[in-house]
């Protein structure tokens, strides 16, 4: 589970070979013990939680980094490990 990005106590990380739960690209977000994962294509919520202000900041990093994370998920979901990305500021 390679961490690719961290950000206001927020961890973002990708499985590898994870296309089986949900069928479309995500990724994971993990803040103080509570966990969510996000569509890359929207940015929906696709499963867990954690507090609503956070995910709106997982939402505005994936909007500024969608090219990045779609091509660390294709890394990932061939067992590739996938680059970092810079964290929201």
């Amino acid at each position: 589970m390679p961490t690719i990005s961290m950000f206001y106590g927020i961890i973002i990380y990708l499985y590898f070979f994870d296309d089986e739960r949900h069928k479309l690209p995500h990724i994971h977000a993990r803040y103080q013990g509570q966990q969510a994962s996000f569509s890359i294509l929207d940015g929906v919520l696709l499963g867990g939680e954690i507090p609503a202000a956070k995910a709106k900041l997982v939402q505005a990093w994936i909007e500024i980094h969608r090219e990045e994370l779609m091509a660390d998920w294709e890394l990932a979901v061939n067992g590739e490990p996938p680059f970092p990305i810079d964290p929201l500021r």
